[in-house]
């Protein structure tokens, strides 16, 4: 297969260690080609609109915008772009809620390489893929009532979850997603009575127990006998 018709990749992730070996894999396949790489949401919001790469890899966690909000906004601009999400989360919630953004497909960083090349193609082609591990956790969760509630929550609402529980003020969180502190507010609130809890302590600690959010991304102690 030639260059011209290889398959342009757009890498993101914030550090440059797991970057080097996303490259170093994909360049060893004779349909694939990283074409930009990307350590933050702001950059790689812009590279997509510069390069417009036929498939973006993400990771969720990262400084500034998140993967979430990165799919959302890329998903605004260009509805048919083809997103696959690369995480260490194996919580199924984060899979459902960036297939809701738009991602096609979600593969943990403990799959093996042929799964993440597999994934890329079937991405590629318009095609939903799950990693093996999320899909079980995905139908495993349908047997267990209590993570439900977190799937009820809208991709915008579950990515104000996360920076709520990280401490991030009601400004902070507005400049981050681009929206109104009012709107946070409201979805603050919205957010609480979907998951039946009345405070930000019983939402911190539901967050931690859901893993939503570990106490060691938190940094600070957090009592969580419930």
């Amino acid at each position: 297969m030639n260059s011209q018709t290889k398959i342009t990749v757009l890498l993101v992730d914030d550090h440059a260690i797991v970057r080097e070996g996303y490259r170093s894999l994909i360049s060893k396949q004779a349909d694939l080609q990283v074409i930009a790489e990307a350590a933050n949401g702001t950059d790689a919001y812009r590279l997509y609109k510069e390069c417009q790469p036929d498939v973006v890899i993400t990771d969720l966690t990262m400084p500034g915008l998140s993967g979430l909000e990165v799919i959302s906004r890329i998903k605004h601009r260009d509805a048919n772009a083809k997103i696959l999400v690369f995480s260490m989360h194996q919580n199924p919630s984060f899979a459902l809620q960036t297939c809701r953004a738009g991602a096609l497909g979600y593969v943990t960083k403990s799959s093996a390489p042929d799964v993440l090349l597999y994934a890329i193609r079937e991405v590629y082609a318009g095609r939903h893929i799950l990693s093996t591990d999320i899909a079980q956790a995905l139908a495993l969760e349908k047997l267990c009532g209590e993570a439900i509630a977190l799937d009820s929550l809208t991709a915008r609402e579950f990515e104000i979850l996360r920076l709520l529980v990280e401490a991030k003020s009601p400004d902070d969180i507005a400049k981050i997603l681009n929206i109104s502190p009012k709107t946070v507010g409201n979805c603050h609130y919205l957010i609480k009575r979907k998951l039946s809890v009345s405070s930000d302590i019983e939402l911190t600690r539901l967050a931690i127990k859901l893993n939503v959010i570990s106490l060691l991304e938190l940094g600070t102690p957090v009592e969580t006998n419930i």
